[in-house]
């Protein structure tokens, strides 16, 4: 089934009322309570399977940031309802703000997780964090398919790091330069076939030749012969970008 994407042209003001209703309609909204224990949920749920994949993603991620030994002020963008920024708040001395323009988790995140002294939760873009304040590391986790220009939010990203900061990228698809058409495609039959057709219009497919631009490295790679071993056919690659 191929949609022309050239119809699908929405306000960027409309984003959060139709990401909502996406969710919802895909049994992605979740109870505080469920919200309080993830990346665990029931193995009965409709999407356990995705959850087990995000909790060895983020175990991966929470060890590689407890091997540096030192506090770290971690900002997630696109925190959503804070689940990871909750997550990463138990490293030792670190400080942790998550952001989100999705005012609806984010007020889930700041009830559910309000116990938390050492996370702040802030609506709003990265264009909205002050340029000195400066972070060891930027997360964008499930979130970075929400930018429709690959280059420009990781320059972004770069003006908020500190000398020996670093932006990892968990939880997202990127692309092979052939198989980009394919995959667009895809989402766009995918969400048609919701009823939400409107989310394709916000959902964006980025290639690794985007990473040439920039200084990287994939610390997991989904389509090594040890990743399909020993990792249970994790999806998501492990992306970190650096200044330098």
């Amino acid at each position: 089934m191929f949609i022309n994407s050239l119809s699908i042209s929405i306000p960027e003001s409309n984003f959060e009322e139709v990401y909502i209703a996406s969710r919802k309609s895909e049994n992605r909204i979740y109870t505080d309570e469920q919200v309080s224990q993830l990346p665990f949920i029931g193995p009965k749920h409709i999407h356990y399977d995705e959850w087990q994949a995000r909790r060895r993603s983020c175990d991966r991620f929470k060890n590689y940031l407890e091997n540096k030994n030192k506090p770290l002020s971690i900002l997630e963008v696109g925190c959503g309802n804070g689940w990871l920024s909750a997550t990463l708040s138990a490293l030792k001395s670190s400080k942790v703000t998550g952001m989100d323009i999705n005012n609806t988790e984010l007020a889930q995140a700041r009830r559910v997780f309000s116990g938390l002294s050492n996370i702040y939760f802030k609506e709003g873009s990265i264009k909205d964090v002050p340029s000195d304040k400066k972070f060891d590391v930027i997360v964008f986790a499930a979130s970075i398919q929400y930018f429709q220009s690959f280059e420009r939010i990781i320059r972004d990203a770069l003006t908020l790091l500190t000398d020996s900061g670093e932006i990892h990228i968990l939880d997202s698809h990127f692309y092979y330069p052939n198989e980009l058409e394919s995959a667009k495609q895809r989402s766009l039959a995918y969400y048609h076939s919701t009823g939400f057709g409107e989310m394709a219009g916000f959902y964006f497919h980025h290639s690794y030749d985007s990473l040439r631009n920039f200084y990287h490295k994939i610390i997991f790679n989904p389509y090594s012969l040890k990743s399909k071993m020993f990792r249970k056919n994790d999806p998501f690659p492990w992306i970190c970008i650096t200044a330098s």
